[in-house]
């Protein structure tokens, strides 16, 4: 079940700025896994992460360096929206639990923020299996926000 009405809706400019995360004019990481956002509203986002034959392992299951990839990032959009556009985020602490094996189905990310600093945010993640609705994986992530001088 969907965590998204826990949160207020966004302005319309966020939602327009953070939807666009992954369709950059060149690839990165999250769009080499295929990562596509679906919903953003304040200090939360949903992301899909298609299945791929490519992101198996050889035991047919998803690779849990794509899930940690979907956890990780599903988050970014919740922690940008409220500092500067040139402010730089990063991990600093990661926990994943990975719970059961994604097999054959697309996957849902849901992450959100527990606690917002000026420069330290702490969210969590979840990942499940987008027809199965069984929980994947959960995470609790530290991000450090760089901000530009003078802010």
């Amino acid at each position: 079940m969907s965590r998204a009405s826990q949160f207020a809706p966004a302005p319309d400019e966020i939602v327009a700025k953070w939807s666009k995360f992954g369709n950059w004019e060149r690839e990165y990481f999250p769009t080499l896994v295929g990562l596509t956002v679906e919903e953003v509203r304040t200090d939360y986002c949903r992301m899909r992460l298609p299945f791929r034959k490519e992101l198996e392992q050889p035991a047919g299951v998803v690779h849990g360096g794509a899930i940690a990839t979907a956890l990780d990032s599903v988050v970014v959009p919740a922690v940008g929206q409220h500092y500067p556009a040139d402010a730089r985020y990063s991990t600093v602490d990661m926990h994943v639990q990975f719970m059961a094996a994604l097999v054959g189905e697309d996957a849902i990310a849901e992450g959100w923020i527990v606690r917002r600093g000026r420069t330290t945010v702490f969210c969590e993640a979840e990942l499940v299996g987008a027809t199965s609705g069984k929980v994947i994986a959960r995470s609790m992530l530290t991000y450090n926000v760089g901000l530009p001088k003078g802010s």
